[in-house]
């Protein structure tokens, strides 16, 4: 089951690197070049961390932690930077990162066949998601706090994930009913943890948290949507596990 997600991974890679050519087509030379650093370290991104959970779940363990700590450095390197502005905000936000970060070392500790699952289709929704957007995208979702979200944008992500759920089910062993609502959780947690990372920096009248990874910003840039969905996993593994 392993080697058909990842086979399917692979597909879907070739499939959006084809879609961002196309796209270059209708971009400047530096926004096409831009694009292809994205893929490139999007591609080496997503390889790591699956093979990190399907070859060893330790080495995903420790990369959790690792993604926990460099998160809240960068929240504080812009709270900090700012010179301490805005700093009620600065400590709601920093509780709700970690009452999710505690959540989502919860969920790195589950079985693999859910972390799993879970990558797959964030992974599926965030490529997707952008593919969409850049193509047909028009209704801007909220602009002020992520210009490049949209409606169509994340409604293409939303399907292609039911249609990857649906197929790999097995992982798990649900039936349809339960997999599209596990799916449509973990869609709306990671859109919901990109929004708020977003309006985070949006406060902060910053871009990207960093410039560690190219073609994506800091940890919190990629990772966001990851941590909300994995809270969300481990909430409901808790849920059926003390309520069945």
């Amino acid at each position: 089951m392993i080697r058909t997600i990842y086979i399917i991974i692979l597909i879907y890679f070739l499939t959006g690197g084809v879609a961002f050519y196309f796209i270059g087509k209708r971009k400047t030379k530096e926004e096409a070049r831009r694009n292809r650093i994205k893929y490139i370290a999007y591609f080496i991104i997503i390889n790591s961390v699956f093979l990190s959970i399907a070859i060893n779940p330790v080495v995903f363990r420790v990369l959790a932690g690792f993604i926990v700590i460099m998160g809240l450095y960068e929240l504080s390197k812009l709270f900090f930077g700012s010179g301490r502005q805005r700093k009620v905000f600065f400590l709601v936000a920093l509780c709700v990162y970690a009452f999710l970060s505690a959540l989502f070392l919860v969920f790195s500790a589950m079985d693999k066949n859910w972390i799993l699952f879970t990558f797959v289709i964030l992974s599926v929704f965030d490529s997707f998601s952008q593919i969409a957007g850049q193509l047909w995208g028009k209704t801007k979702i909220a602009s002020k706090i992520s210009p490049n979200k949209t409606l169509e944008g994340v409604a293409g992500g939303a399907l292609v994930s039911l249609l990857t759920a649906v197929f790999i089910r097995g992982l798990i062993g649900f039936g349809i009913g339960t997999i599209i609502l596990l799916t449509l959780g973990v869609v709306v947690w990671a859109f919901l943890g990109d929004m708020a990372a977003s309006f985070f920096k949006r406060y902060y009248n910053v871009k990207d948290y960093s410039r560690l990874i190219p073609g994506h910003g800091g940890i919190l840039d990629r990772f966001d949507s990851l941590i909300a969905s994995g809270a969300w996993m481990a909430f409901l593994g808790y849920l059926i596990t003390y309520t069945s």
